[in-house]
């Protein structure tokens, strides 16, 4: 008997984005050693995806838009093939979830609806605004309740869907630790390094710490490192900035001493996956991050990092990182063996492959 064919629907064009490069596209391979036959289908191709987050442009990224979503719907016409649609977020970022009605309701397709942030909450930067109203937040919940399974980041998350749906798997974001691993690298200073790696939406948990660091840069001689895909307008002489490359991912991380992870303590951040913290442990980085949502959990459980829930804390534990080279390796070591042991892909593939039965 010839094993399942998986069509999978996400955003954004394949190895891009890290939520579609950690959840699922780093296990294709495996789906393959296990038999599976699978397709993925972006609603953005690279043109679109190269030009989105560009300033300007907005009538070339409202045809793009617009020629993206009418290939959407072209696709319900492909999928009877299919024996699992995995969908990552949504099928469309704007409107109404007409694609995964019409496939659970009309083609009755069974839908694996996977996500990774509370998307059923408004953006903060966004509410109220037009493409706040666009996005139509309120299809999250009806395609919790079509869904054959649903596939949750974290705790917070499945506790969400299960108000719609009770066949959900809580599914964390993983690292693949063979590629994430620690390297020597020869670095450009003596100095030590503290870095914070992510998109440019989430620069706005970073801002709050800058005075902080100002306050210790006085005494002590670091750089703030920032890897994105965007350069921060943050006015200060200690940061250095490098574009976001997935060739060189693995050997820029790797130019960090201390890991860092803020976060505004509300419910939009409680549906965080706690990526940027996993991906210093994974190559024995110690870290320091605020105790919201999963992020607690993993610095308890790990004993590998520092809690900060405020300025102090923050300080205090800067401090004691920055002047103790051996405690950041301790707890660097103590990072990896837990990412290894319970957020690796190794660690996780019997429990994504259940997605699939």
């Amino acid at each position: 008997m010839s094993k399942k064919q998986i069509l999978f629907v996400c955003p954004y064009p394949t190895d891009e984005a890290p939520s579609q490069r950690f959840r699922f596209e780093q296990y294709f391979e495996i789906l393959k050693s296990y038999g599976y036959k699978y397709d993925i289908a972006p609603f953005l191709n690279i043109k679109a995806w190269n030009i989105l987050y560009k300033n300007g442009s907005s009538i070339q990224k409202s045809i793009w838009i617009l020629l993206s979503y009418f290939k959407r719907i072209a696709l319900l016409f492909f999928i009877r093939k299919y024996d699992r649609i995995f969908i990552h977020r949504e099928a469309s970022p704007i409107g109404p979830a007409f694609f995964e009605w019409f496939s659970v309701k009309v083609l009755k397709k069974k839908i694996i609806y996977d996500f990774d942030d509370a998307i059923w909450l408004d953006d903060p930067n966004e509410k109220g605004s037009l493409k706040a109203i666009l996005k139509w937040k309120r299809k999250v919940r009806s395609i919790c309740k079509w869904s054959y399974k649903v596939s949750a980041g974290n705790q917070y998350l499945a506790d969400y869907a299960k108000r719609y749906n009770q066949n959900v798997i809580i599914n964390p974001t993983t690292i693949d630790t063979g590629y994430h691993e620690n390297k020597v690298i020869q670095k450009e200073n003596e100095k030590i390094t503290i870095g914070w790696t992510g998109t440019h939406s989430t620069l706005q948990y970073l801002s709050p710490l800058i005075p902080i660091l100002d306050q210790l840069n006085q005494k002590y001689d670091f750089e703030l490192l920032i890897i994105s895909n965007q350069k921060p307008d943050f006015n200060v002489n200690y940061i250095r900035f490098i574009k976001w490359s997935k060739t060189s991912e693995i050997e820029d991380l790797n130019q960090i001493d201390i890991g860092i992870m803020p976060l505004s303590d509300d419910i939009w951040s409680k549906g965080k996956c706690g990526f940027k913290m996993l991906q210093y442990m994974s190559i024995n980085k110690a870290v320091i991050a605020s105790p919201v949502g999963v992020n607690q959990k993993i610095l308890e459980e790990s004993n590998a990092g520092i809690i900060a829930s405020n300025d102090s804390e923050w300080i205090n534990g800067l401090k004691k990182l920055l002047d103790n080279n051996d405690l950041r390796n301790e707890l660097g070591k103590r990072g990896r063996k837990y990412i290894q042991n319970h957020y690796s892909v190794k660690s996780n593939t019997e429990n994504f492959l259940k997605l699939f039965d």
